[in-house]
């Protein structure tokens, strides 16, 4: 890849679920994309379909690497795992928004700049709020299928074990527990979305349900559709309006949320917002670089620190794992999903919590942009 030039118009690539199981996801970095385009005003999107499958993505990825000058990852951490595996055969950086997983954050250094909390520090914050309590319980920890699941949980079990805490880890396969004698007891869930879906309703339907119950689905509007019953649960976000310092990089939140809104008649969950803020890194990174060569933009993102709209952004200049980046704790109330913290997770009534509504019912779901170029 070259200088840039006197250009400064930049092509910026992605291949997203369009369709398949990963959709409601990918739709939405899509339609983020596209929001920040139009902020932006110097720069294209290509978006293609990877139909939410690696063997399409294979095809995809190479074409797409082709036709643009900036590189997005797709979504999910399975498709990433899957992009890293094409990585070596492409003369590009690529800037993943989708993939959280702690191996594929660090499975290509020099060529894979990631701008989530890796999934070992998912829970974080949760447990340390369950630390915090002046009553302690056991923490269950159901993963789900996957390796994702099972960062996310080892991740948990060790924060709780630094704190003190009495972690109990659940396979994928295995029951939750019913008898607890009357003692109280914390579940998180970190699952695909379907699993995590199941495990909060069956949890919310034992004799004696959990404490603090959170799942990591909780994290997204439409898990409030999804469950029978959802207020009181607690999610686990990457992102959510008001959660951040304001960005001294690229657009303002409430100028994205703004755009997000009148485009889709939504307002973004933290999908879209992760995807623009791949696009706002990337893009920085080869304007300041002057450069779209693979190590003057790893330069320029490995000497980044950073706020964008989605939060801090600093990476392991070695691996490219994100480090300044930290995910949030958001809790389910009868008004929609809102903003948790230490105070309103203990149920205090004193802190107010920032709500978003949930998505009406019967509102239509946004269309996908069409591909550019």
């Amino acid at each position: 890849m070259t200088a840039l030039g006197g250009r400064r118009r930049l092509r910026v690539g992605a291949c997203l679920s369009l369709t398949g199981r990963y959709a409601q996801f990918g739709l939405q970095a899509a339609h983020g994309l596209a929001a920040w385009r139009e902020l932006d005003g110097n720069a294209e999107v290509l978006v293609e379909d990877d139909a939410s499958s690696p063997a399409q993505l294979a095809a995809c990825l190479p074409v797409m690497a082709a036709r643009c000058d900036l590189l997005l990852g797709p979504y999910s951490t399975q498709l990433m795992r899957a992009a890293t595996r094409l990585v070596s055969e492409l003369d590009h950086v690529v800037w993943n928004h989708g993939g959280s997983g702690d191996d594929v954050e660090v499975a290509c250094p020099g060529q894979v700049v990631s701008i989530l909390t890796p999934a070992g520090r998912y829970a974080e914050r949760f447990v340390g709020h369950r630390a915090a309590e002046t009553v302690r319980a056991p923490l269950w920890l159901a993963e789900g299928r996957g390796s994702f699941g099972r960062q996310v949980a080892a991740g948990a079990q060790r924060i709780a074990h630094d704190l003190g805490l009495q972690p109990v880890r659940l396979g994928a396969g295995d029951t939750l527990p019913t008898d607890h004698d009357g003692r109280a007891w914390d579940l998180l869930c970190a699952g695909l979305f379907e699993e995590d879906v199941a495990r909060v309703d069956g949890a919310l339907a034992l004799a004696q349900p959990p404490r603090r119950l959170c799942a990591i689905a909780a994290g997204v509007r439409s898990f409030g559709e999804a469950v029978a019953r959802s207020e009181g649960v607690f999610g686990i976000a990457q992102w959510f309006p008001g959660s951040v310092p304001a960005a001294d990089l690229g657009p303002a939140e409430r100028d994205f949320v703004s755009v997000y809104r009148r485009s889709t008649g939504t307002a973004p969950d933290y999908p879209a917002v992760q995807a623009a803020a791949a696009a706002v890194v990337g893009t920085h990174c080869a304007r300041v670089a002057g450069d779209l060569s693979r190590d003057s933009l790893w330069g320029a993102a490995a000497s980044l620190d950073a706020t964008t709209l989605f939060g801090p952004f600093r990476i392991d200049p070695v691996s490219g794992a994100q480090r300044g980046h930290e995910t949030v704790v958001v809790r389910w109330t009868p008004r929609g999903l809102a903003l948790a913290s230490a105070a309103s997770e203990a149920r205090s009534a004193k802190v107010p919590l920032r709500e978003m509504p949930g998505r009406t019912e019967g509102q239509d779901e946004p269309r996908p942009p069409a591909p550019a170029g």
